[in-house]
């Protein structure tokens, strides 16, 4: 069968921002699924980027993550791009910030939309642009000691 968009459900919702946040307390990847849950969708995209122990060839042992206080509402304007410029039926992005260890979840996001595609697509945009454009900087710790700061944007 044809795709078309005649039908509604092949369009982008009325309000598909269902979930933006920073959070201080452990991340949890079922509340942003449940978030972007719609019978419209065919396709749910979710990247979940975790702490991991290394980084440019150092081990890191923790790591804290840090920002400035327009973070959400950036968060929110990149979301807002991607829902303009993708076929968005649901949208869920949060942040963690505060002291994690390797392991944690750094950041959780997710997007549904008419087909695979699209979700993956929107849900790439989303994460890429968070990490470049919003203001949350990283205070990595490393096994020798050394420490470093690295800005998202």
């Amino acid at each position: 069968m044809a795709q078309t968009n005649d039908h509604p459900g092949e369009r982008a919702a009325q309000d598909p921002i269902k979930l933006i946040g920073i959070r201080e307390t452990p991340l949890s990847v079922d509340e942003v699924f449940r978030a972007v849950g719609d019978d419209a969708a065919g396709g749910v995209a979710l990247f979940v980027g975790t702490v991991r122990n290394h980084d440019g060839g150092a081990d890191v042992d923790a790591l804290g993550y840090s920002c400035h206080p327009s973070a959400e509402a950036e968060m929110r304007r990149i979301a807002e791009k991607v829902v303009a410029d993708h076929p968005v039926r649901a949208l869920a992005a949060v942040h963690r910030v505060g002291d994690l260890r390797v392991g944690d979840l750094a950041v959780v996001v997710a997007v549904a939309c008419p087909h695979r595609a699209e979700a993956f697509d929107a849900c790439r945009k989303l994460i890429d642009d968070l990490k470049h454009e919003v203001p949350i900087w990283k205070h990595q710790k490393f096994s020798d000691g050394t420490e470093e700061w690295v800005g998202a944007c």
